[in-house]
């Protein structure tokens, strides 16, 4: 399939939309007069150990990444985000968008040889909000607005009553409880990956062993040292095993200056760049053409636990969020491509066009530190009783040089009447820091699921799996409610934009900057070039030029 295509999902006009995709999805295609190097293996930097590799129970974007290539779902994405088929080779829209029905290829097989079916996503789906599984993203097709979804999560009603079901072996069908138009878009997520129902009640929680795993998707686990490397191999039962052409990919578990200083030996094929680097002409200059930059889907932000004091306190809030310096984090501290944060939807993502900026991004950053002063001395508190309390974020090299800028710009902007400490945990511990909400402050990032508003508006319903913060707003939900139902695309985005003011009014965050991506790739590495702006790539539509 050309990555080429036009995007699909498009506002109906009628009762259904048919959508016809070929036999076949975007794959490695090098061009015929290409001579491809005798030994297809590359070794990619990642920074963090992936918590898990169970779809259902994952949450970080290395996890994701990784499976991606241990699975596969109904769709996938082009390196531009456009939707192209995965296990589904087409799909139609029924009913004003209440329906959505996906017929499956029939040649799709698991890597133990197993056919992959419908009832395979039946079960996949059912066990994600099954309040069993305790995934974090239980709340997903919530956002797809999947037929009783809260009651299953709420333990109301049986999984096997969610609005999926497989008509037969190879035909799918979602029942939906309000139009969704991008109802397909969604279903990208790694969350809605399929798995081996067999496999996993044989093994239970050991199911993602690499001796155990099985999966459909283009490559398998070959080795797994915790904390060092994962290493996978072509998986020879996917269907587009022939079109495949890196036989082995390592990832290697690395900090940021490590990856970088294997990069330049020549031992990784794709790696991070340290902050330190940014800024360093020779660097660049002598790596510019290896260096791949895009502008992202994504949000850095400092979230603040609702629940708890100090943050409990608007004006605490408030005055945090004005006593950020953002063009400095964005211009000196990185200067990669990221643009100042004041809301949490990117407004240049699809259907954010509306969103505007809250009053003070217009201020000069003297007249948002004397209003974040005066709050603060409202609040109670002053140079001799400052505002005290930790800064939470993942051990990482670039997380703690902004954590450091921040924490002095609070301290020297607010004129002492803070000081907020430091605080950094390996991933996982993090992660499970965050789920049990023992923490004030905290470092969060969101990249888009897909390219849609309401991949950064769910995340803050009230019944968000993701919502770990405890923000509730009765009008926040009834917008976003209210969108489903919207006549075009205009009234969407104008809806978008009250809910991102409405969210912003409470400053339950304090948003940074919008991401941008940087990576640095070797040159004979074809097949992405870094302009996804969701950061997804495919292991199967890589190649090593000879």
């Amino acid at each position: 399939m050309s990555a080429k295509i036009k995007r699909l999902v498009k506002p109906l006009l009628s009762a259904t939309l048919f959508v016809t995709l070929g036999q076949s999805a975007f794959a490695a295609s090098p061009p015929k007069e290409t001579v491809l190097a005798d030994k297809q293996e590359i070794a990619i930097h990642i920074t963090a150990e992936a918590a898990t590799l169970d779809p259902q129970k994952m949450e970080g974007s290395d996890e994701s990444l990784l499976a991606r290539q241990l699975f596969e779902g109904l769709v996938n994405t082009d390196e531009e985000d456009r939707i192209i088929p995965g296990v589904a080779e087409r799909w139609e829209y029924l009913d004003n968008a209440q329906k959505v029905r996906f017929y499956l290829r029939h040649n799709a097989k698991w890597s133990n040889g197993d056919p992959v079916t419908a009832h395979d996503f039946v079960y996949a789906w059912q066990r994600l909000v099954d309040p069993k599984t305790a995934s974090p993203y239980a709340s997903y097709l919530l956002f797809m607005k999947m037929a009783n979804v809260q009651a299953i999560i709420d333990g109301k009603q049986a999984p096997d009553t969610l609005g999926i079901k497989a008509l037969d072996d190879y035909t799918l069908e979602l029942t939906l409880s309000a139009p969704v138009p991008y109802a397909v878009d969604l279903t990208q997520h790694a969350s809605l990956y399929p798995v081996h129902k067999a496999t996993v009640e044989k093994y239970g929680d050991e199911w993602t062993r690499p001796q155990n795993l099985v999966g459909n998707g283009a490559y398998q686990i070959d080795e797994r040292v915790l904390n060092e490397k994962i290493v996978l191999k072509r998986n020879p039962n996917y269907w587009d095993n022939e079109k495949t052409v890196i036989d082995k990919a390592t990832f290697y578990v690395l900090t940021e200056t490590a990856g970088i200083a294997r990069y330049r030996t020549g031992a990784l094929d794709i790696s991070y760049i340290p902050g330190s680097l940014y800024r360093d002409a020779k660097f660049q200059k002598d790596y510019g053409s290896q260096i791949h930059r895009n502008r992202k889907l994504g949000t850095f932000t400092y979230e603040m636990n609702l629940a708890t004091p100090p943050f409990d306190d608007i004006r605490v809030r408030k005055a945090l969020n004005l006593a950020v310096e953002r063009d400095i984090i964005t211009y000196k501290v990185l200067n990669f491509g990221q643009t100042p944060a004041f809301t949490f939807t990117p407004p240049y993502i699809k259907g954010g066009e509306r969103i505007q900026l809250p009053e003070y991004a217009s201020w000069t950053q003297a007249q948002r530190n004397d209003a974040a002063k005066k709050l603060l001395a409202e609040a109670g508190y002053s140079k001799a009783n400052p505002l005290k309390t930790e800064l939470l974020y993942n051990t990482n090299e670039g997380l703690k040089e902004i954590a450091i800028a921040v924490t002095s710009m609070w301290k020297k902007n607010l004129d002492g009447m803070a000081d907020i400490k430091l605080k950094n945990m390996e991933w996982k511990t993090f992660l499970d820091t965050k789920n049990q909400k023992n923490y004030t402050l905290a470092f969060s990032a969101w990249i888009a699921d897909y390219n849609e508003a309401t991949t950064f508006l769910t995340y803050y319903l009230s019944n968000s799996a993701q919502n770990y913060i405890g923000f509730n707003s009765p009008r926040f939900d009834q917008l976003i409610h209210d969108s489903y139902y919207a006549k075009n695309d205009d009234e969407r985005a104008e809806i978008y934009a009250q809910a991102e003011a409405e969210l912003d009014s409470h400053y339950p965050f304090v948003a940074i900057y919008h991401y941008a991506g940087q990576i640095i790739k070797n040159p004979k590495l074809k097949g992405y070039e870094g302009k996804s702006p969701q950061g997804v790539y495919f292991l199967k539509d890589l190649y090593l030029e000879k």
